[in-house]
């Protein structure tokens, strides 16, 4: 029985709160919206100091107070994680403010948000592409930046994460049985990233894609696509003399080499 009296009160005082919140917002009192932005980011409040901000923000802009709000305002929407509105507020900042203490830490937050934004890896990379932009024009703008190794560090994250989404493009195009797609998408991947860890897989899926492309062909293209196999196959072997593919490029090369009638007897042993 005591509980009731309690939420009664809890709720009047609730509704007070929003009531001249609301108020705050009709009111034409700049000054003292702006002491409440301040009040409401240090209580945690980000979203109603997000609110008034974007009321008072034309009206301080070109004022001593800009610089603080705009940061404020950076922060605010960084803290809700709504890392679109932060990044461009942080980079606003970083370009309007140049000489302030919190430009260089405005720069690293804008690219911080790119990084967030950077999705799976089987999903566009573009906010990726555009993390690793942002994380090299800062350490070019900051070159003794104390957050330059922590830069490199996300760059090579999301360089990794770019490699996996290339491999996956191209293993999705050979595993959907697309063999003319797979084999461009996988030498497009192999010439991006010649030192991914994914190489020697990706290599032999496109040997084993460019001979079932040539097995499928019509007649007057089939020597043509069997010669870019046995090339490929060269290629491969050359690289990787001791692949865990070895049966199956072998294989690969004995059909081919039947269909092109060239001795594959020498070559088989080798690879053997």
């Amino acid at each position: 029985m005591r509980i009731r009296p309690l939420i009664i009160i809890l709720l009047a005082l609730i509704a007070t709160s929003c009531g001249e919140y609301e108020k705050l917002l009709k009111s034409s009192d700049y000054e003292l919206k702006k002491q409440k932005v301040y009040d409401y980011y240090d209580d945690g409040k980000y979203i109603k100091s997000i609110e008034l901000l974007d009321q008072i923000m034309p009206r301080y802009r070109a004022t001593e107070d800009g610089e603080q709000l705009s940061w404020i305002n950076a922060q605010a929407n960084f803290k809700i994680k709504d890392y679109i509105m932060a990044g461009t507020y942080y980079q606003t900042f970083a370009d309007t403010y140049p000489g302030s203490n919190n430009a260089e830490e405005a720069a690293y937050l804008a690219a911080m948000c790119d990084y967030y934004l950077s999705p799976r890896p089987e999903l566009d990379q573009a906010n990726t592409k555009k993390a690793i932009e942002s994380f090299t024009i800062f350490m070019t703008r900051y070159p003794n930046s104390t957050r330059s190794d922590d830069c490199k560090a996300r760059i090579k994250e999301m360089q990794e994460k770019l490699v996996e989404k290339s491999y996956m493009s191209g293993r999705l195009y050979y595993d959907l049985k697309q063999y003319r797609a797979a084999t461009v998408s996988l030498s497009n991947s192999l010439k991006e990233y010649p030192d991914t860890k994914y190489r020697e897989e990706l290599m032999f899926l496109k040997l084993d894609a460019l001979y079932m492309y040539a097995q499928k062909s019509i007649s007057a293209k089939q020597v043509e696509r069997y010669q870019a196999t046995l090339d490929d196959y060269y290629s491969f072997i050359e690289e990787f003399p001791q692949t865990k593919y070895s049966r199956d490029a072998t294989k690969i090369f004995q059909n081919t080499g039947k269909f092109l009638k060239v001795d594959t007897s020498v070559k088989e042993t080798k690879s053997n």
